[in-house]
C-alpha cells in the first residue's frame, strides 16, 4: 500500500504554527493535529478556534484525545474547513448539510466512546473521514465491529499525551493482526516514530507514519520526512 506520511503538530512551535506547516506540508500527505483535554490524557492543547486559524494546504487528521468526542464533532469539522480554506466553510449547502473538507479525518479513540459506532457514524454523517485510535493496551476486538465503517485505523505506539516518548514494541503484534484482517485497510501507526522504527512498523503492515520530535527536531525536515518513506 501507499507510505503515507503525517508529521505531528504537537511538536512544532504552536507561536508560529502556520509557519511550521508550510515547512512540513510539501513533503507530507496529511497533518497530524492532536486534541488535548487534561481528561483523557494528562497534557492540554488547543481547541476548535485555534484549528480554524491554521492554514494547512494538505488534509489534516484530528486525533481527538478527549473525552465525550462526540459533543465536538461538528466544531472540529468546521474548523477543518476553515484551516483548509474551503469556500463557505461552516455554512449550510444545496442539500442541507454543513460545507466541511471531505479529504480530512477526526480521529477518536475506542476507550472514549461509550457507543462508538454511533460516534463513527456522526463523523460520516458530517461528511468526513472516520478513524478510530487504540491504546497500547487496548485490543483488537474492542473495534472489530467498526472495521468496516472506518477508513483508518490508528494504533497508538506510546500512551497518548506528550510527545518525544519511546516507541512500544509489543504493538507491533497488533498492526500485523490488523493488517491479515484488512489488507486495504489504511493503518496508521503514532508515538516514538523514526527512521529506524519506520521500517519496523512498515514491515509489519503500517502504512501511514505519524512523526512529531523526529521531525520537528531535524535540522532538514524534508530530509527526515523523505527518511520515513
Amino acid at each position: 500500500m501507499q507510505i503515507k506520511i503525517s508529521p505531528s503538530l504537537l511538536s512544532a512551535d504552536f507561536g508560529r504554527i502556520n509557519e511550521e506547516i508550510a515547512t512540513v506540508a510539501p513533503y507530507s500527505d496529511l497533518a497530524h493535529i492532536d486534541i488535548m483535554d487534561g481528561h483523557f490524557v494528562p497534557n492540554i492543547t488547543f481547541g476548535p478556534p485555534v484549528v480554524a486559524k491554521m492554514k494547512c494546504p494538505i488534509p489534516m487528521d484530528v486525533h481527538l484525545m478527549i473525552e465525550h468526542p462526540e459533543k465536538y464533532l461538528e466544531d472540529f469539522a468546521v474548523a477543518v474547513a476553515f484551516a483548509r480554506g474551503i469556500e463557505n466553510a461552516g455554512k449550510k449547502g444545496a442539500d442541507g448539510k454543513i460545507i466541511i473538507d471531505s479529504e480530512s479525518y477526526l480521529t477518536v479513540h475506542a476507550e472514549a466512546c461509550v457507543h462508538l459506532h454511533r460516534v463513527i457514524q456522526q463523523i460520516k454523517s458530517l461528511g468526513m473521514k472516520a478513524a478510530v485510535a487504540l491504546n497500547p493496551a487496548t485490543p483488537l476486538c474492542t473495534v472489530e465491529s467498526v472495521l468496516d465503517d472506518v477508513d483508518m485505523v490508528l494504533i497508538m505506539s506510546v500512551n497518548p499525551g506528550f510527545g518525544g516518548q519511546s516507541f512500544i514494541e509489543s504493538v507491533i503484534p497488533k498492526i500485523k493482526k490488523l493488517r491479515e484482517m484488512r489488507p486495504n485497510l489504511d493503518i496508521q501507526v503514532d508515538g516514538g516514530v523514526t527512521d529506524k522504527t519506520a521500517r519496523i512498523v512498515k514491515e509489519a503492515g503500517a502504512n501511514v507514519l505519524v512523526a512529531g520530535s523526529y521531525v520537528f527536531g531535524s535540522p532538514n525536515r524534508k530530509d527526515a520526512l523523505q527518511s520515513l518513506r
